[in-house]
C-alpha cells in the first residue's frame, strides 16, 4: 500500500519582536516565581556577620522587581505589536470565541488527549499560527499577568518611592486587605506554573506528533504548514515550498 505524502510550506510565522517578547516573558516569569517563593518563605541563614553587612534578601527582592518591570514592559509592547504585527500576532487570533472557533477548540482538546486524530474532520490541528486552544489560553494568561502586576505592585506600594507601584495602592482596599492580596498573588503564581508545564508539554507533543517545527519556531520564526492550510496569495513572499514524506520522514526540497 503506497505511503501518503503531504505537501508542506515552510512559512515565516513568528516575527522577531514576537519571539523576543516570548523569551523575555518566559525568563521574567521564571525569575518572578523563583524569587517569589523565597520572598514568601525566606530561609533562615545563620551568619556571624552583622545584619547591616548582609544584603542577600535585598538582592532577591531586587531581582523580583526587575523581573516584574520586564513583565510589564513586555506586556505593553506585546499589546502594541498585536496591532502592528503580522496576522499571526494580531489581537484577533486571541479571540476564537465563535461557533467555528469553539469547534476547532474542541477538536484540538480531543486531539491532545488522544480521542481524535488529525484527519477526523475538516478542522486539523496543524494551525498556521496559534491553534484555537493556545490562542484562548494566551488570552487567559494575559489577564493572569494583569492580576499578578496589580497584586504585586499593591504589596510593593507602601515601601516604594516610585509612582508606578503607588498607582496600585487601591487594590488592597478593593480586595479586602493585604492577606487577600497575597493569597491571590500566590494562587496566580501556581496558575502560571501549571500553565508553563502544560504549555511546554503540548509544544513538544505537537512537534513530536506532527513534525512541523513547533519547538524551533519560536527561535527561527519558521514552521512547516500544510499547503491546504495556507493560501498562496497571503504569504507568498514568506514561503519556501518543501515536500515532506510522512512515511519515512525524508524531506525533498524543491529547488
Amino acid at each position: 500500500m503506497p505511503t501518503k505524502t503531504n505537501d508542506y510550506k515552510r512559512a515565516y510565522i513568528w516575527q522577531l519582536p514576537v519571539r523576543i517578547f516570548h523569551w523575555v516573558n518566559a525568563w521574567a516569569i521564571t525569575g518572578l516565581v523563583a524569587t517569589g517563593f523565597i520572598i514568601a518563605n525566606p530561609p533562615g541563614i545563620i551568619s556571624s556577620k552583622e545584619a547591616t553587612e548582609q544584603f542577600w534578601f535585598g538582592y532577591v527582592r531586587e531581582i523580583h522587581f526587575i523581573c516584574a518591570y520586564l513583565l510589564v514592559a513586555v506586556m505593553i509592547l506585546r499589546v502594541y505589536f498585536a496591532f502592528k504585527g503580522n496576522k499571526y500576532a494580531n489581537w484577533r487570533v486571541f479571540l476564537p470565541f465563535k461557533k467555528e472557533g469553539f469547534k476547532r477548540m474542541w477538536h484540538v482538546i480531543k486531539y491532545d488527549i488522544f480521542l481524535q486524530n488529525e484527519e477526523t474532520n475538516n478542522s486539523p490541528t496543524g494551525a498556521v499560527g496559534h491553534n484555537s486552544v493556545a490562542a484562548a489560553s494566551y488570552l487567559v494568561m494575559f489577564f493572569m499577568g494583569l492580576v499578578m502586576i496589580a497584586t504585586g505592585f499593591a504589596m510593593y506600594a507602601p515601601t516604594s518611592t516610585w509612582f508606578l507601584p503607588k498607582m496600585f495602592g487601591w487594590v488592597v482596599n478593593l480586595l479586602g486587605g493585604d492577606f487577600n492580596v497575597r493569597t491571590i498573588h500566590h494562587i496566580t503564581t501556581w496558575a502560571f506554573i501549571l500553565f508553563a508545564i502544560v504549555h511546554v508539554y503540548l509544544v513538544f507533543f505537537h512537534d513530536w506528533l506532527e513534525g512541523l517545527g513547533e519547538t524551533s519556531a519560536m527561535v527561527s520564526g519558521y514552521k512547516f504548514v500544510r499547503t491546504e492550510r495556507v493560501r498562496k496569495d497571503e504569504i507568498a513572499n514568506d514561503v519556501k515550498e518543501v515536500v515532506i514524506n510522512t512515511g519515512n520522514q525524508e524531506e525533498n526540497k524543491k529547488i
